[in-house]
């Protein structure tokens, strides 16, 4: 059964930085686009950045491009977002997402993906 499992977050001031980390089981990371997906506190779900087998390879989100960077440990078997700069904008809960590369590119968007994490809460103090 496939598990993604997110964690990292915390409370940091503006300026500061925080790594987000996504623990796969039962996939392998390297074989599926992996997602990150935020959701401020009454916004809608909002697509952060992705990383898959295929071409295109990476995506980012124009919020976050120049910021954050999206990698692969694939010897723990897991997927990481560098979350740099980070402003209040930023506070949301961080979700990991997985999808099919056959189904769907990495920048198809939420659509594109059938498995989430619990989440993973950011707050971002200014």
């Amino acid at each position: 059964q496939v598990r993604l499992v997110e964690s990292g977050g915390g409370l940091v001031q503006a300026g500061e930085s925080l790594l987000l980390s996504c623990a796969a089981s039962g996939l392998d990371v390297s074989n599926y686009n992996i997602g990150w997906f935020r959701q401020a506190a009454g916004k809608g779900r909002e697509y952060v950045a992705a990383v898959g087998p295929n071409p295109p390879n990476i995506y980012y989100g124009d919020s976050v491009k120049g910021r954050f960077t999206v990698s692969i440990d694939r010897a723990k078997n897991s997927v990481y977002l560098q979350m740099n700069s980070l402003q209040s904008e930023d506070t949301a809960i961080y979700y990991c997402a997985s999808g099919s590369p056959i189904v769907a590119s990495v920048n198809f968007g939420a659509g594109g993906y059938d498995f989430w994490g619990q989440g993973t809460q950011v707050t971002v103090s200014s």
